[in-house]
This record gives structure tokens, sequence and C-alpha cells, in this order.
């Protein structure tokens, strides 16, 4: 029988690690822009959430990515998150979730083992950089192959349940030897389908929109209005009531 994933949401503040915590989440990928695709969240936001996430009893995961945009990173970002990566760990934080790639859009492996070095121990992530790679098996492998604790990955589709096939594939390349966890799209919908492949954990956002009307206009008309994301009670508790827990 495939056993019961872990439950991992990304989340951008304290109140976010609050909420995992009261579904059952076993940690959160702690980011701020998820509107983005998440980018390193700011020092403050991380030493909150760490101290909401060490009253509830969750790991926190800090996503460390200096810009929206690709994964291929000159030697300046690089450094960057280097340094992200030593802070976010000398925090307190229990892993950091990380991805570069190559000129050719493979898995770059300096970075990444610079990246890795700089955590000193602490749990590492590849992220859904894997899932813009030409084959997401072989890039598994090569996360394997440098010690990194798992993967993050929609199976190359742009939601997970799109890429299931893959995720099949990934969970048996992977051996027990590095974890696999399904994310992009994740919801009540799919997850019962999406654990049933095998996965180590599901990674979900369970966010809502939060509309504004209004607001000071600076420069653009998009300034000041439209509207934010959090993370939302409910939904979460619908994926984990789906999952029958």
């Amino acid at each position: 029988m495939p056993q019961t994933p872990a439950l991992e949401i990304a989340v951008q503040d304290p109140a976010g690690v609050r909420i995992a915590a009261r579904v059952g989440a076993a940690r959160v990928e702690l980011a701020q822009g998820l509107a983005l695709g998440g980018l390193t969240p700011s020092p403050a936001t991380l030493e909150l959430a760490i101290e909401a996430a060490a009253a509830a009893g969750v790991e926190v995961h800090v996503l460390v990515r200096p810009r929206a945009g690709g994964f291929h990173y000159d030697d300046e970002e690089i450094a960057l998150s280097e340094l992200d990566v030593r802070r976010a760990v000398a925090a307190g934080a229990h892993g950091v979730v990380i991805g570069a790639l190559d000129a050719s859009g493979g898995l770059d492996l300096a970075a990444m083992a610079r990246l890795r070095d700089a955590a000193d121990g602490a749990s590492v992530t590849l992220h859904r950089a894997i899932d813009v790679t030409a084959d997401p098996v072989a890039t598994l492998a090569a996360a394997r192959d440098l010690g990194l604790r798992r993967v993050l990955t929609s199976g190359g589709g742009s939601a997970a349940i799109d890429g299931i096939d893959t995720l099949r594939a990934l969970v048996a390349e992977a051996s027990g030897a590095i974890e696999v966890m399904a994310g992009s799209g994740v919801d009540a919908a799919s997850a019962p389908a999406l654990a049933a492949t095998g996965v180590d954990a599901l990674h979900f956002s369970a966010k809502r929109t939060v509309r504004v009307d209004g607001g000071v206009r600076m420069g653009s008309a998009s300034d000041g209005v439209g509207g934010y994301e959090v993370t939302d009670l409910a939904t979460a508790q619908a994926l984990v009531a789906a999952l029958g827990r």
C-alpha cells in the first residue's frame, strides 16, 4: 500500500505557519511573492515565522530564490543565494529550498553543490527547476547524487496531476534514497490520486486572494489596487479531509 504522504504548505508569513500546524502539516516552505513563483523571504519574516513554527511544532524550510524568471543565475546571484542559505540556517531554519540551472538548461551541479555546502548539513530540497529540465528523472538522479534530501516536482506538468505518470517514474527512480514531493496545483480534487503514486509528500499553497479596492496610486494604474494572497484555513482543511485525515 502507498504510504501516507507528509504535507508541506507554501506560506508567506507567521499566520500561514500557524494554519499549517493547525491542519497537521509537517513543514512549511517559507517564501514571499508566491504570485511570482516565490522569492527569498525577508529577514524579519524569517525570524517571526521560525518563532511561530517553534511554538507550533512544524519545520520551516526557506525558499532561496534571488529573483523571478528563469533559474540560470550569474556568479553574483549565486553568491547572494549562498549568503541567504547561510543566514536562513543560522536563523534556525530546518532546511532550504534551492535550484540552479546551467546555460544548457540542465542542473548546475557546481552551483548546487556550493549552495548545498552552505546549508552546512541542513535539509536541502531541489525546487521545481527540475520541471523545466529536459529529463526530470535524470535530474532527480543528479540531485540524489548530490546528497539532496528531496525534490519538489510537478512531474513536468503545469499541475502535478498532469505529470502523474512522470511522478510515478520519479518515485521508482528515487528508490527511497531521495524524497519525491508532488507540488503545483495540488488541491482537494487531485490530492488522493497524487498520494496514490507513492510520493513522500504533497506540497500546496492553500491560498486565497484578499481583494483591495481603491488605495493610493503611486505612478501606475495598478499601484495600490487589486489584492494580496494569504493562506486559507478552509482550503487547507478541505485538502486534508480529501486525504481522509
